[in-house]
């Protein structure tokens, strides 16, 4: 609970900040706005991440003094564990010793913190870090004001998505008065894409593909396109977008290919159709709108069983009622994974 959180922070003064491995706008930006905050308080903070700050949000003020590491290499009064579905996507060893406060908006969190502040009405965890700013009595600075505003703007495709909110707008309009530019920052995270990821989006592009209804779409990333076009891991972040772009596409799944036979499957969808549910039947989760899983198998068949279940979805059929039987056993072919 907030306040439980806005105690810790008074009555500690050694800190760390992460979050899950391949971090994207909301876990940025939310570990730094965060990171600000307590370096406003006078307290002893640092981030660290098991992988890099992605290209797209490099210029977020204190990015470059994100910690890359695979330990939590000492003693810290809490770590502060941010939109996470578990306690393994930080990929961090030894973060399981630490005192843990577990801050995400996900409503299929587990609550593996000693503390956990969950509010999935929130647009996303930056929403949480600036309320947690009036809470404690700080004034958002320019340096927080930005990271928040981009944890928020990711988070919600620009103010596009469902969980954008009458709230979400008024703290994006306070964040504003404190010194944010919004074309700015809309610069820095969609306008400021290296080549490869051009060049990577055009052969994702072409793997496009929707069923017979025109509802459901799908697309593949594999391995070898991501050599050829001289790509990051990360590139491929916001294709899923795309296909949904289509005036009658409901649902779409993006499948990418992490190693032989392991897919990160991104899921997003409009309206009523819940791709949270199929995202947790792989061990995954998220939101209605926009959930992920990473599922291990045959690479055709976790494809057609991944459109299968949207189909059903956008027909208004539960996952946990039809007649397909998912790719393997959810239970132990999974790996978490948690998409915004």
């Amino acid at each position: 609970m907030l306040s439980q959180v806005v105690e810790l922070i008074e009555s500690r003064s050694d800190f760390a900040i992460t979050s899950h491995m391949r971090p994207d706008g909301d876990s940025v930006g939310s570990s730094l706005g965060l990171y600000w905050l307590l370096c406003a308080l006078g307290k002893e903070v640092e981030v660290i991440m098991r992988d890099p700050v992605p290209y797209t949000y490099q210029k977020l003020p204190g990015a470059g003094r994100v910690r890359v590491t695979p330990i939590v290499d000492k003693a810290y009064d809490a770590v502060f564990v941010i939109e996470c579905s578990d306690l393994t996507r930080p990929g961090l060893v030894n973060l399981d010793q630490q005192f843990v406060v577990n801050i995400d908006h996900h409503s299929t969190t587990a609550l593996f913190g000693t503390i956990n502040w969950i509010d999935s009405t929130a647009s996303a965890v930056g929403e949480m870090i600036y309320n947690l700013c009036k809470a404690i009595g700080v004034r958002p600075t320019k340096e927080i004001a930005e990271c928040v505003y981009t944890a928020l703007v990711t988070d919600t495709g620009s103010f596009h998505y469902s969980n954008t909110t009458e709230r979400t707008f008024k703290v994006a309009s306070e964040l504003v008065r404190a010194g944010v530019r919004p074309a700015k920052i809309s610069q820095n995270v969609f306008n400021n894409y290296p080549w490869g990821k051009l060049q990577l989006l055009s052969q994702v592009l072409a793997t496009a593909k929707h069923d017979a209804s025109g509802r459901v779409a799908w697309m593949r990333q594999t391995l070898d396109m991501q050599e050829r076009a001289g790509a990051a891991d990360g590139d491929g972040d916001g294709f899923v977008n795309y296909p949904l772009s289509v005036g009658q596409v409901e649902a779409v799944a993006f499948l990418k290919e992490h190693s032989p036979g392991v897919y990160r499957t991104s899921l997003r969808s409009k309206g009523d159709v819940n791709v949270a549910r199929i995202a947790e039947k792989f061990g995954g989760g998220g939101h209605r709108n926009a959930a992920g899983c990473t599922i291990i198998g045959d690479w055709e068949e976790a494809e057609r069983t991944i459109v299968r279940l949207l189909c059903d979805a956008v027909d208004g059929i539960d996952p946990d009622d039809d007649t397909a039987t998912p790719l393997g056993d959810p239970e132990q072919d999974a790996q978490p994974e948690t998409v915004a």
